[in-house]
């Protein structure tokens, strides 16, 4: 049990590492959340946006800079998790494969890409719940960090596998970038007439949606809309650890790893066979061989054609 703890706390650190290292990631936490939300509340005008929130039935009437400010929180904790994790991914990818192939558990490097990954969004989700709140107060903070916590989680993960099968960098920032902005944009009753449409339920970030947009503006139990993000973080959290076992699997073909030797200069039995053999079997290959009659007009080595 003590093993498996520290390798869980090495992997756990070394992921943590990576992230700490990433400071454009930690600038875009401290300065892009509170300005975006900022913002929001400043520039967008506060008459009531009324919209049904398809998670309850209920109609809500919130001002439209404080509708703006929970749906630019969401957009600003997935576009965050998601770079952060695809970043981790994509530039720790060879460490990990390197790890794995030594011998390292693959457990313990998902588990502690795990744990790196939710105190990530813990702390991105808190934050953003507290520049939200900082001009007013959402009906249920806690709930709506929890929502934020959530669809964080869901584009962590999805920042996993993006990094794990895209090769190139600008093609896994603009993949998170182009679905994050659709995902809320589409869900945001300012910007969308069809925000109650059917077709936003298969979105990656509905259920976060419903829930923030209940916990802040109603005291409406958020459940429903926690549970559909559940099954969202979950498919994602299944992808990730898929694509993340395939990218760091041996390479070796089974036949290869059953004739290597170990490192102690043995054979395996094939091998220990035929190296203890090997004199005797030569041997008789040429004795028992029958012996070759040179074909006519065929030049034997050493002797010189008439």
């Amino acid at each position: 049990m003590r093993r498996h703890w520290s390798l869980f706390v090495t992997a756990s650190r070394y992921a943590l590492i990576g992230h700490a290292r990433n400071r454009f990631a930690m600038l875009l936490v401290v300065v892009y959340i509170p300005v975006w939300i900022a913002l929001a509340y400043v520039t967008i005008p506060d008459r009531p946006a009324p919209f049904r929130l398809r998670a309850t039935g209920e109609v809500l009437t919130p001002p439209g800079n404080h509708l703006t400010q929970i749906t630019g929180a969401l957009n600003a904790v997935t576009l965050i998790a998601g770079f952060m994790m695809f970043a981790a991914t994509f530039t720790g990818g060879a460490f990990d494969r390197r790890l794995a192939m030594a011998g390292y558990p693959r457990h313990h490097l998902v588990l502690a890409k795990l744990s790196a990954l939710t105190l990530v969004c813990a702390a991105v989700a808190v934050y953003a719940t507290a520049a939200a709140g900082f001009a007013w107060s959402p009906r249920q903070p806690l709930m709506l960090a929890a929502a934020l916590f959530c669809a964080a989680l869901t584009y962590g993960a999805l920042g996993v596998v993006f990094g794990s099968v895209l090769r190139r960098e600008v093609e896994g920032m603009f993949a998170i970038l182009m679905i994050s902005i659709i995902d809320v944009a589409l869900q945001n009753p300012l910007s969308s007439s069809g925000s109650d449409s059917a077709v936003v339920r298969f979105l990656p970030s509905y259920g976060a949606v419903q829930a923030s947009m209940s916990a802040a503006f109603s005291t409406a139990p958020v459940a429903k809309g926690l549970a559909i993000q559940l099954l969202w973080l979950l498919g994602a959290a299944l992808a990730a650890f898929m694509v993340f076992r395939r990218r760091t699997r041996d390479a070796l073909p089974p036949e290869r790893k059953r004739r290597t030797p170990d490192r102690s200069g043995g054979a395996d039995e094939d091998g220990g066979a035929e190296a203890n053999t090997g004199t005797g079997a030569h041997a008789d290959a040429e004795t028992d061989a029958p012996a070759r009659t040179p074909e006519r007009g065929a030049v034997t080595p050493g002797v010189r054609p008439n």
